[in-house]
C-alpha cells in the first residue's frame, strides 16, 4: 500500500468509527494518524536516501525499539533471539561470564554479578564499567553487541578492561567462560541457625525454598533456632516464584498487590496457611542489588512484623512487566502494574528500606562503590506517592558505631560482616549461646 492510500485508509477509519457526539476523541485521532503519516515520511526517506541500503525489518525494529525506549527503562521488544535470553535467565543455564549489565551513556555497566560464576569469583562488582573486551573498544556499540561479545565457547578466556569509581586508573580481569548453572537456592546451617540464599527467582525457586527448608530441618534434627534469608543481588525473576517463597515463611495474610492503569484494576495474592519456618526469628538480608521480587519478598515478610529486614536499601523497582505475545518468536515485554507491599507501600524509587541498616565493611571498597538503583536509571517511573528524601539519602555512609575495618575483621575470620551481624542477631533472639563480641557495635533501629 502506497503512503498516500494508507493516509487515507487511516482518516478513513477514523471517522467512519467516531460518532459526532465525540468529535473531540475523533480529533485526537486525526493527529495520531498526522503523527504515523509523519513517520512514513521519515520511514520513505530513510530507505530511500541513507548513504547505505537498509532492510525494512531493520528499519522496523529500531523504531519499535524507540517507541518503548521512550516509556521506562524495562519495557522492550523481543526478538528472536531476545527470546532465547528470556528463556535461559527463567530456565537457569546459559554460557558466559555470569554479568547483569545495563547500558549507561553508551557504557556497559554491571548490574550485579551473579554468585559462583567466573564474573562473581573474579571479583567483578556492582557498578563497575567494561569498557573493552580483549583490549577492543565496546564503549558506543549496543547492549546486545557487548553481550554477543562476553559470551563464547565454554573454556574460552576473554580480557575484560574495569572501569571502577573511586580507583584512579582501569584494570584488566581475565576470565575463563563457562556454562553457568544458575542455581536459585543454596542453604547451609551455621551455629544452629538455618542459612537459606536465593539467588534468582526462576521457576524453580519456589520448590527449592521448601526444599530447602526440610533440608535445614533434617540438618540439626529438629527446628535451627531462625533461619537468615539471603536476597542480596538478587535482581528478581518471576511474580509467581516471589509469592511462593513470601508464602514459606507466612501463616497468613497478603503477600503483594499490584495495580494497573485504571483505579478498580487491583489484583491482591495472599499466603496459604502453614509457615514453613515455625514462627521462628527470621532476618532477611537486602542491599542495592536485591530487585523486584527480591524486594516483594522482603517487603511482605517485613510488613507481615515476620521478619527483621537488615542490610542497605534495595534496588526500588516497583513495577511490573507483563509478557505480550506477539508471533511465535516475538513479543512485547511491557510494563503494566506497579505493585504494592501488604500496607499499601510503593517501592518504586524508594526501595525496602531496612529496619536494622548494617553496612558491608567487610568488602573492601565498599566505601567508593557506588550504588545503581533504580532512580538512578532514565525515564523510571515515578513514585506516585511522596518518597521522603531520608529514603533516597546516600547510604553508602557507615554507622560511625561500625569501626572495624575489613582488614581487622578478616583477622577475626569475619569474610561477610552483614552475614555474621545477622547470625549473631538470630543467636540472641533465638536464645543462643553468646557469640563473640566484634569490632563493630549495634547500631539504632532505623524507624
Amino acid at each position: 500500500m502506497s503512503k498516500s492510500l494508507l493516509r487515507a485508509a487511516l482518516l478513513v477509519g477514523a471517522v467512519s468509527l467516531v460518532p459526532a457526539a465525540t468529535a473531540g476523541f475523533a480529533a485526537v485521532d486525526v493527529d495520531t494518524y498526522r503523527e504515523l503519516d509523519q513517520f512514513m515520511n521519515v520511514f520513505e526517506r530513510v530507505r530511500g536516501e541513507y548513504v547505505d541500503k537498509v532492510d525494512d525489518k531493520t528499519l522496523i525494529k529500531g523504531a519499535i525499539d524507540g517507541m518503548l525506549a521512550s516509556l521506562d527503562p524495562h519495557s522492550s521488544y523481543l526478538d528472536a533471539r531476545d527470546f532465547t535470553n528470556l528463556r535461559t535467565q527463567t530456565d537457569g543455564e546459559y554460557g558466559g561470564l555470569g554479568l547483569t549489565v545495563s547500558m549507561e551513556d553508551g557504557a556497559v555497566k554491571v548490574i550485579a554479578p551473579t554468585e559462583d560464576t567466573p564474573a562473581d569469583k573474579a571479583g567483578i562488582k556492582a557498578g563497575d564499567f567494561i569498557t573493552h573486551l580483549d583490549g577492543k573498544l565496546i564503549y558506543g556499540g549496543t547492549l546486545d553487541e557487548a553481550v554477543d561479545q562476553m559470551r563464547g565457547k565454554p573454556g574460552s578466556a576473554v580480557r575484560l578492561t574495569i572501569v571502577r569509581p573511586g580507583r584512579d586508573k582501569p584494570f584488566d580481569v581475565s576470565l575463563i567462560r563457562q556454562i553457568v548453572t544458575l542455581k536459585p537456592v543454596k542453604w547451609e546451617v551455621k551455629n544452629g541457625i538455618g542459612i537459606v540464599n536465593i539467588n534468582t527467582f526462576s521457576k524453580t525457586t519456589g520448590d527449592n525454598v521448601r526444599a530447602a527448608m526440610v533440608g535445614i530441618d533434617k540438618a540439626v534434627g529438629g527446628r535451627p533456632l531462625g533461619y537468615v534469608v539471603d536476597l542480596r543481588s538478587n535482581p528478581g525473576g518471576l511474580l509467581d516464584q516471589a509469592i511462593e517463597v513470601s508464602d514459606v515463611f507466612l501463616e497468613r495474610g497478603e503477600v503483594v498487590s499490584q495495580r494497573g492503569r485504571d483505579k478498580g484494576d487491583i489484583e491482591r495474592y495472599y499466603a496459604r496457611a502453614g509457615d514453613m519456618a515455625h514462627g521462628l526469628p527470621i532476618v532477611v538480608l537486602v542491599d542495592a542489588g536485591s530487585a523486584s521480587a527480591a524486594e516483594i519478598v522482603a517487603g511482605a515478610l517485613q510488613d507481615q512484623h515476620r521478619a527483621l529486614v537488615m542490610g542497605e536499601r534495595s534496588f526500588g523497582k516497583g513495577s511490573v512487566q507483563t509478557l505480550l505475545p506477539l508471533s511465535d518468536d516475538t513479543a512485547l515485554r511491557l510494563t503494566t502494574a506497579r505493585y504494592f507491599t501488604p500496607s499499601g507501600r510503593s517501592v518504586q524509587e524508594g526501595g525496602i528500606q531496612p529496619d536494622i541498616l548494617v553496612p558491608q565493611i567487610s568488602d573492601p571498597d565498599y566505601k567508593d562503590r557506588p550504588r545503581l538503583r533504580e532512580a538512578d536509571l532514565r525515564r523510571h517511573l515515578i513514585n506516585e506517592a511522596k518518597v521522603d528524601d531520608k529514603i533516597l539519602e546516600d547510604d553508602a555512609n557507615p554507622d560511625p558505631r561500625f569501626k572495624a575495618t575489613a582488614e581487622e575483621l578478616k583477622k577475626q575470620g569475619v569474610e561477610d560482616f552483614q552475614l555474621n551481624y545477622a547470625l549473631q542477631t538470630i543467636g540472641r533472639l533465638g536464645k543462643a549461646p553468646a557469640a563473640p563480641v566484634l569490632a563493630a557495635a549495634a547500631p539504632a533501629r532505623r524507624r
